[in-house]
């Protein structure tokens, strides 16, 4: 139903495939700080923005294949802030409106391995804008690991307002928001190699359990057990 494989494109980019039969279980996508260039077979090229909370699909049987971009990365592939889309699922012919595009979505209709032209055009679109923002890698590394965001900002000689403007527009929301994304995918990521709840909100650096489950619960809809099943 579901499978992802690391893709060449930039460092930390992932293919994804999908294809949920009628009455399976509706998935959840939890936020990521992440943006995906997506072809389904019922709606053609899309763009995921990124999200605030969990998005929970219907099972249609529908196929898709993705390719999503490391947080910060999206903005320099289709041109527009990462504020611009959050929260939205939209036609990529949204944002470039032009014949190439609509073509695009005709190629990948035809295309017996649409992630190629994800691929492809992820890949001229960033060359074309010199790549994404550098900022962006090290911001991601310094909040993933706890960094405070008024060190964090000075460490990049920005104010808060500056770093607030500066990650709406790469990732969709302000450092704090994007802070405590990232360190629910820490959280979760150790919860389902088997480290106990207590001993993750040590590691993650939540006050106690009860605070990692209103956490986590808040951001995905859903309490921890329901996600490491």
């Amino acid at each position: 139903m579901y499978r992802e494989t690391t893709s060449a494109l930039v460092g930390g980019a992932v293919l994804w495939w999908s294809t949920a039969p009628p009455g399976a279980t509706p998935v959840r996508v939890l936020p990521d700080g992440c943006m995906d260039l997506i072809w389904s077979e019922r709606h053609g090229l899309l763009v995921a923005g990124p999200d605030t909370a969990a998005q929970v699909g219907t099972a249609t049987g529908e196929r898709y294949v993705g390719l999503r971009f490391p947080p910060g990365t999206g903005p320099a592939v289709f041109g527009v802030p990462a504020y611009e889309l959050r929260d939205q699922r939209v036609p990529l012919t949204a944002l470039w409106s032009d014949a190439r595009t609509r073509e695009l979505d005709e190629r990948a209709a035809y295309a017996d391995h649409p992630e190629r032209l994800l691929e492809s055009v992820a890949a001229a679109r960033l060359g074309d804008a010199g790549g994404p923002d550098p900022i962006a890698r090290t911001l991601v590394a310094r909040l993933g690991a706890g960094a405070d965001v008024a060190g964090t900002a000075a460490d990049f000689g920005l104010g808060p307002r500056q770093l607030h403007r500066r990650s709406r527009a790469l990732f969709g929301y302000g450092p704090k928001t994007l802070a405590r994304i990232l360190r629910m995918q820490r959280a979760l990521a150790l919860l389902r190699t088997g480290v106990p709840a207590a001993d993750t909100a040590v590691r993650t650096g939540y006050a106690d359990q009860p605070h990692l489950s209103r956490e986590i619960r808040a951001l995905a809809g859903v309490p921890p057990r329901d996600l490491i099943t």
